[in-house]
């Protein structure tokens, strides 16, 4: 499902559940049995690849249709409810004032097939809510390649050097990636690694979900 196809079905069909499908009231994008099946997760941050990183739900059940809908299913308005819940639930210290939101970037071929980086999306809607500055500064390069799959060193190995900031652009000195899921952690360890060398002094991350267990 493309974004205009998605945001015309939402005109002309009536509010559905991206949980279980069923009906929900206009402006939840889950019904009330996947709201109470979502399973949160502690408030401290765990390190992933040497990136300390936060996410408030389980990669699994409702969340992860949510995070799926907004990556492949064109469900882009799916980004503000779920920008809503990292807002309201991020321990403090994690979206500090001084700090910018950076999201992790898409590759350019899967950018043009896709119309848009479902990081980026949750970063302006993250930054909205929390009046952080978002500095989309990074860059993917190389040949494409796939992560699902893959060993956690396989996924690190394939990242790496494939992530730098922007030419023009100068990294902030305390930066938040942002993510829809995190997983082994490589892609963000490639991205703190970028900024890290361009300038940055400190970088953490937050991602709507994580895989249970990292």
């Amino acid at each position: 499902m493309t974004a205009l196809s998605a945001r015309l079905l939402s005109v002309i069909a009536p509010p559905f559940c991206w949980g279980c499908g069923a009906e929900t009231r206009a402006g939840s994008p889950l019904c009330g049995g996947c709201l109470a099946a979502l399973r949160w997760l502690p408030a401290e941050q765990v390190v992933l690849a040497g990136v300390a990183t936060w996410a408030p739900l389980a990669y699994e059940g409702p969340a992860a249709a949510l995070a799926r809908a907004l990556k492949y299913r064109g469900a882009v308005a799916l980004a503000e409810p779920m920008a809503a819940r990292m807002a309201a639930n991020a321990p403090d210290g994690v979206l500090r004032r001084d700090a910018a939101l950076v999201p992790v970037p898409l590759h350019p071929a899967r950018r043009r097939r896709r119309g848009y980086n479902q990081a980026a999306l949750l970063a302006a809607a993250l930054a909205g809510r929390t009046q952080l500055r978002c500095e989309d500064c990074l860059r993917r390069t190389g040949s494409r390649s796939r992560q699902v799959g893959r060993s956690r060193a396989e996924r690190i190995a394939g990242i790496a050097g494939r992530i730098e900031v922007d030419r023009g652009f100068a990294p902030p000195s305390r930066a938040v990636l942002v993510d829809d899921v995190a997983t082994t952690g490589a892609t963000l360890a490639a991205c703190a690694g970028a900024l890290r060398d361009a300038g940055a002094s400190e970088v953490g991350a937050v991602t709507f979900a994580r895989t249970p267990g990292r």
